[in-house]
């Protein structure tokens, strides 16, 4: 008898990274019912932002999935020593061994199935030379977009056919033309800020080299939205096939497995936001990593009450040493200015941990300030909500500035701020890019809404991420057969 084909998923422990991961699976399985999917789980050995909670929710016995073809095994915690880019990919590469394991444990169970392939995270390729040990063919699973997909692929040719050091670009005026983009590029204002760094900067490059040795890309975008990037990535020879199979979202979100207090804090923001009219309120969200200064934060509060906007602000308190990941603000008091909480009582409200999904999604909310972050941007086009950019680190800027630039879907409060810059963004700046992205009958808000409706489209039968993800399937049922 036959075996059946079984992947091994293996993605990074960060909530931006495993959520879309484990909703791709799940995807899989509903459209194959022959195929079965192990995921292997790395952790922090920290506490990490919500990655943790989501995890243990995967093990639950009521959960859905375990009455599917998936199973989830926890890896031997490692050490992760310091908090740079370079020590995190030494803290992914330090679970080759346990992956091996892992997998060889799975071939040598006797199962009925047998393994056609690993699909890492896009962080994780150091595990191809695991699967090149066993023999297996891997695929890389990319959360960020196709033009920023294709960014990195022409980054790592200029280094290594060219010879070009991408630390030059830092201080420099250089317009960077990039086949994925129909724009030039400020290369200093909006490349990965990791690629200012002689040493991290190699490894992330190594990660595009590495993606070439693949047997496939899948992407978490859709045709509709990233056209000109996606063609761009198909006529290049030397890139592997290109699978856009998203947009890949929670949306029924994970709040829900949150503790007693964060479904409290939740409901009671889905109420206010209940009393508010319809499209009135703008939300400010900055991702896990999205603190500000006491000097930001204010020039952030003297914008949304000069401009009289209603607000929903989540608030994080800047990053203490030693810390990986910001915590809530227990007092927001202590650094807004004198009175603003009392001066905007029943049009504002800030918070602390928020609920995204379920935000952006209530119909009060208007538009969106946000980081940019590749799934805020595909939450926030799910829903219809425009977003003003304002990314802090990683491919954020880039995101940026596809967004307004390139797809004109949303407007700019800044494309190139960088989190450890220094720089404050005027209250005047922040005022004028809420304004834009709050006005009701725009132009921007009528292109958002019809990519929504592309964005939904894309993933029902004879859509363009459905039949791309038949073609994935394709090539896995084949793998398997050979």
């Amino acid at each position: 008898m036959e075996k059946l084909p079984e992947l091994v998923f293996i993605p990074i422990p960060g909530i931006g990274h495993i959520v879309p991961m484990v909703e791709i699976a799940k995807l899989l399985l509903s459209r194959d019912d022959n195929l079965f999917i192990t995921i292997l789980i790395m952790k922090f050995p920290f506490h990490a932002d919500g990655t943790d909670a989501y995890i243990e929710s995967l093990a639950d016995p009521c959960s859905t999935l375990k009455t599917q073809r998936v199973k989830f095994v926890n890896l031997p915690q490692e050490q992760f020593q310091g908090h740079g880019a370079t020590d995190f990919f030494t803290f992914i590469d330090s679970h080759k061994s346990h992956v091996k394991d892992a997998v060889t444990k799975i071939t040598e169970s006797g199962s009925e199935t047998r393994i056609a392939g690993l699909v890492i995270d896009m962080f994780c390729t150091g595990m191809i030379d695991v699967a090149d040990e066993l023999g297996l063919p891997t695929y890389v699973f990319c959360t960020t977009g196709a033009a920023d997909l294709g960014l990195m692929f022409h980054l790592q040719a200029l280094r290594d056919e060219q010879n070009k050091d991408c630390t030059e670009f830092k201080d420099s005026d250089a317009e960077l033309v990039v086949p994925s983009f129909v724009n030039p590029l400020p290369a200093a204002r909006v490349i990965h800020g990791v690629l200012f760094e002689k040493e991290a900067g190699n490894y992330f490059l190594n990660l595009a080299k590495r993606y070439r040795e693949t047997k496939g890309i899948l992407v978490n975008t859709f045709l509709e939205l990233e056209s000109y990037a996606l063609q761009s990535l198909s006529a290049d020879g030397k890139v592997p096939p290109v699978y856009p199979v998203g947009p890949i979202l929670n949306v029924k979100s994970h709040d829900d497995k949150v503790g007693s207090e964060k479904l409290n804090h939740k409901s009671d923001i889905l109420k206010w936001l209940d009393d508010q009219p319809t499209l009135s309120v703008v939300f400010l969200c900055f991702g896990s990593l999205g603190s500000f200064g006491e000097d930001q934060m204010k020039q952030i509060a003297y914008a949304l009450e000069k401009g009289g906007f209603r607000f929903l602000w989540s608030l994080r308190q800047p990053q203490k040493e030693g810390a990986v990941f910001p915590s809530d603000y227990a007092d927001y008091t202590t650094i807004l200015p004198e009175g603003f909480l009392d001066r905007t009582a029943g049009i504002g409200k800030v918070i602390g941990w928020a609920p995204q999904v379920a935000i952006l999604c209530h119909p009060a909310v208007g538009g969106f300030v946000s980081h940019c972050g590749w799934n805020s941007v595909l939450e926030s086009i799910w829903y219809g909500v425009p977003i003003a950019t304002w990314p802090f680190y990683a491919e954020q800027q880039v995101n940026a500035f596809e967004l307004v630039k390139e797809l004109k879907l949303a407007v700019e409060i800044d494309i190139g701020y960088r989190k450890d810059s220094g720089v404050v963004v005027s209250s005047q700046d922040i005022e004028k890019g809420i304004k834009e992205v709050m006005e009701q009958d725009s132009e921007l808000r009528k292109r958002v809404k019809e990519m929504s409706h592309m964005s939904k489209k894309a993933l029902v039968d004879d859509g363009s991420s459905y039949s791309s993800l038949d073609r994935f399937i394709d090539q896995i049922q084949s793998s398997s057969r050979t």
